[in-house]
Order: structure tokens, then C-alpha cells, then sequence
């Protein structure tokens, strides 16, 4: 549902049936979409806010990924060691949703610590995919998008370290976007690596997109990686200027092995489908690729393993009270991590440790550079690049878990966005065997309002978007 729409049934039903109705769609899909919900609070801070203004998201109800603290509402991390930690503040996209009138009515279920790809490893339990619930949804947001294209809520926050708005995005068939790392604020974002996680819209469309985009981006001194710019995405989608004469960049590389025929195969006819919106393409090459997924994990466990020493079930969250201070310190992180972050934790520990600096740590920096510099290259004569989102279609529950390495291959297209620092939107382009298929528009530094303005004319221009979970 869109936040037109959804704004219209406020006015005319009024906030508390609007709310009922999301709390009954949530009880009725049995997705594990939410990890806390508030619906008590969220109709009071509505009724506070109500004729108190008019925001572009007035009593427009939001999901909020489970890592972006929420005052008074509890904030998991979809881990058990922060059980029952309550934020004393909200983080600045919060702070901005309110302010537009926003209604947060809970917060949804992730990947514990935002680490893995299906929505497996949280907590709190695995998310289901609308499209078939024997199929994961994606992540590590899965949460955030199960609930939107599972209509339980229009729209929704995500974060993205190494694609986990785009992979659930894709796998879920509604839009997401990873914008250029210091567009949106990570105050009050509990981190995982923060030199390469954003905070992400997602929503049933490109336009609802944009317009949560421009609510929660912008300029936070609170926030040392904040870039001071403006953004206004919602305007570019009304230019009659469309994708005429855009050139469009494709990566060979984000075709390579274990890419299915089906996804192939719709990414190219949306190749084609811009030709006939007046775009031209180029094949291109980026080829340090091959080594940015390798050079991504071993960045992102090593920050991760700095990021979490901070949990040690003293101050908050769960504890083990047994013998000395090391001994419960001890079995509070064996127990209040699960095992996905603990492997992560150890493997960055020891990419960081005295001798292996140099070897992993280093080594995986200046292939990062090396990475930045292909998508220099690639937008000196494109506009902006294409290709596959995921390589495949939504996995089956349980299929990947337990082999750590095929999960980690699933980012192949997702982690270089993030190691250059790029905006990237998903959205549907196709489906196979009835699950969607995502495409990736990829764009130059600050360049969201090429993105969304492309993603936009696509998706006027076909149907992909308008089909949903259910529909023969």
C-alpha cells in the first residue's frame, strides 16, 4: 500500500483503524516480521501529533530495523545479549520520522547484529518470505521487508553494510535503496562496521522511496561521517526529463558463475527496456571484483570485532552472574551471542592480531581503493551502472545456513557498493518460479536523484512492482 493511499484511509478511518489493521495483517501472516511491537505507544504519540501539522508522512505507519534506537522501545540487535535494553534517545532518522508525523509501531526482526543474508540468525527466530514461506526473505533486513511486501506496513527502515537492504529488497520484490555512505545519518545506528553501513529506505515503490529518503537524509552533526549535503529525490521523479540519452553502464563481472538463467535473462530485458526509453548501453569492466567480497569480509569482521567488545552484560542486557568478573564476562558473551557473530568476532580478531595486520587487515584496505577506482572509471563515461541484484531468487529456509561460505557468495553484487560508498536501489524486474528477481541501478557519489529518477521510469514502464505476494 502506498503512503498516498495509506493517508487517505487516516483521514477518512482515522489513525486507530488504521493501526488495527496493521496489528491484525501482522497476527495473520505469521512471518516473524517483528521482534517488538508497540501499537499503545504508537497511537498515543499519533494522537499527540494529531492536528499538530501536516508531514509528508502523517499517521503513516513505519517498521524500524531492530539495530536504530527507538526511545522507550526496545532495541535487540535480534541478539539475546541485549535483551530487554530499552534506548534512553532515538537515533536521528527516528528523530526525523517523527517530526514528519511518522507513526513507529515496532521493530523488526534482522540477522542478529545485521550479519547474514537470509534472516536466519536472529534471536528472535527466522523471517518468512510472503512470496513462500518456506523461503527465507533475505538480509539481514529481512524483517523490514517481509513487513512491506507482506503488507504489514507501508514502508520501513533498513541497514545496509554489505547489502542487506537490497538482497531482502530483492528477494522480497519491493524497492530498496543503500544510499551514499554519509547521506543518511548513523547516530543512534548500533553499529557493525561502520565504515560501510547505512541506514536504508524500503517501501511498495520508487516514489514512496524517495519521499522517506528525503525525510530521514541530509546533514547530522551528531555524526562524525555525515556529509553535508541536501537531498530533494521526490522532485526528480516529477522532471519530464526521463532516461533519454542516459548511458548505462554493465558490469560483465556482476554476471559471472552461479548468476541463474532467469535472472540473466530479466536483467537484460530491463537492459532493453531503457533502450526504448531513449538510454544507451556499454558494456564495462570492473575488474577488482573479483576480490572485493574477500576484501569485504575481512573489513567487516575486523570492525565488528572492535564494534562488540562493547557488550559485556554489565551495564545492560543479558548477564550471567557466576564467580569473578572474567568468568561471567566470559559465559555473558558465549551465551548472548549466537553463532554467526561469534565466528565473525573471532575471524576479525585475528585479521587485526599482532603479525596478520598487515597480511588481512591492510592487504583488504588498499583492495578496497583499488575497488573505489573501477566505479571512478566506470562513471567517467557512464551515468550509471546495472546489473543483477542478487544472483538468484529467494533460497529455501535452512538450504545455506549451515555452509557459511555459500551464504557469504550470495553478496557478490551487493558488497562492492559498499566498499566504494556508492548509492544503490533495488527493484523488481522479474520473477522465477513466482519469486522476484531484483534489479540493481547503481549511481556516482550523491547521485540518488539519477538513481530514483532511472528506477522510476522502469517501473512506470512496466508491471513488476504492481504484482504481490498471493496474486495467480
Amino acid at each position: 500500500m502506498s503512503i498516498d493511499r495509506v493517508r487517505e484511509l487516516v483521514d477518512s478511518v482515522g489513525i486507530e483503524e488504521v493501526l488495527h489493521r496493521c496489528s491484525e495483517r501482522i497476527e495473520e501472516n505469521k512471518l516473524n516480521t517483528f521482534i517488538t511491537t508497540d501499537f499503545e505507544g504508537a497511537l498515543t504519540r499519533a494522537r499527540k501529533r494529531d492536528g499538530n501539522g501536516g508531514g509528508r508522512l502523517q499517521g503513516v505507519p513505519v517498521g524500524v530495523k531492530d539495530n536504530i534506537s527507538t526511545r522507550g522501545i526496545q532495541t535487540t540487535c535480534g541478539s539475546r545479549i541485549l535483551t530487554g535494553y530499552v534506548p534512553p534517545y532515538d537515533a536521528c532518522v527516528v528523530e526525523r520520522l517523527k517530526a514528519e508525523g511518522a507513526v513507529i509501531i515496532g521493530k523488526t526482526n534482522m540477522d542478529e547484529f545485521a550479519m547474514g543474508t537470509s534472516t536466519e540468525t536472529s534471536y528472535y527466530g527466522s523471517v518468512r518470505n510472503p512470496w513462500g514461506r518456506e523461503r527465507v526473505p533475505g538480509g539481514s533486513s529481512g524483517g523490514s521487508s517481509a513487513a512491506v511486501a507482506g503488507g504489514e506496513v507501508p514502508i520501513a527502515l533498513g541497514s545496509d553494510t554489505g547489502g542487506s537492504v537490497r538482497c531482502p529488497a530483492s528477494f522480497c520484490g519491493v524497492v530498496g535503496l543503500k544510499p551514499t555512505y554519509g547521506g543518511v545519518s548513523r547516530y543512534g545506528l548500533i553499529s557493525y562496521a561502520n565504515s560501510l553501513e547505512q541506514i536504508g529506505p524500503i517501501a511498495t515503490s520508487v516514489g514512496d522511496v524517495a519521499l522517506l529518503f528525503d525525510a530521514i537524509g541530509g546533514y547530522d552533526r551528531r555524526d562524525s561521517t555525515s556529509a553535508e549535503h541536501e537531498f530533494d529525490t521526490s522532485s526528480a521523479l516529477d522532471s519530464d526529463v526521463g532516461v533519454e540519452g542516459m548511458r548505462i553502464g554493465v558490469p560483465d563481472e556482476y554476471f559471472g558463475e552461479g548468476t541463474s538463467g532467469a535472472v540473466r535473462d530479466s536483467v537484460w530485458n530491463a537492459i532493453h527496456t531503457f533502450e526504448d526509453l531513449g538510454a544507451t548501453y556499454e558494456i564495462v569492466s570492473m575488474p577488482h571484483t573479483r576480490y572485493a567480497l574477500a576484501a569485504y569480509y575481512v573489513i567487516a569482521m575486523s570492525e565488528a570485532s572492535s564494534n562488540l567488545a562493547r557488550f559485556d552484560g554489565l551495564r545492560y542486557g543479558y548477564r550471567v552472574e557466576e564467580g569473578d568478573w572474567h568468568t561471567s564476562f566470559s559465559r555473558t558473551r558465549r551465551e548472548g551471542f549466537g553463532e554467526e557473530v561469534k565466528r565473525r568476532i573471532l575471524l576479525g580478531t585475528y585479521a587485526l592480531s599482532a603479525g596478520y595486520h598487515d597480511k588481512y587487515y591492510l592487504k583488504a584496505l588498499k583492495v578496497r581503493t583499488l575497488v573505489k577506482r573501477d566505479f571512478e572509471t566506470a562513471f567517467k563515461s557512464c551515468d550509471l551502472l546495472l546489473a543483477p541484484t542478487m544472483p538468484y531468487p529467494a533460497f529455501k529456509l535452512g538450504e545455506k545456513i549451515d555452509d557459511p561460505l555459500s551464504l557469504y557468495l550470495s553478496d557478490v553484487n551487493t558488497v562492492p557498493i559498499n566498499l566504494a560508498g556508492v548509492p544503490a536501489i533495488s527493484l523488481p524486474c522479474g520473477f522465477e518460479d513466482d519469486l522476484p528477481i531484483g534489479l540493481q541501478l547503481i549511481g556516482n557519489f550523491f547521485c540518488e536523484p539519477t538513481i530514483l529518477r532511472a528506477a522510476h521510469c522502469f517501473e512506470q514502464s512496466t508491471d513488476f512492482h504492481k504484482r504481490k505476494p498471493g496474486d495467480v
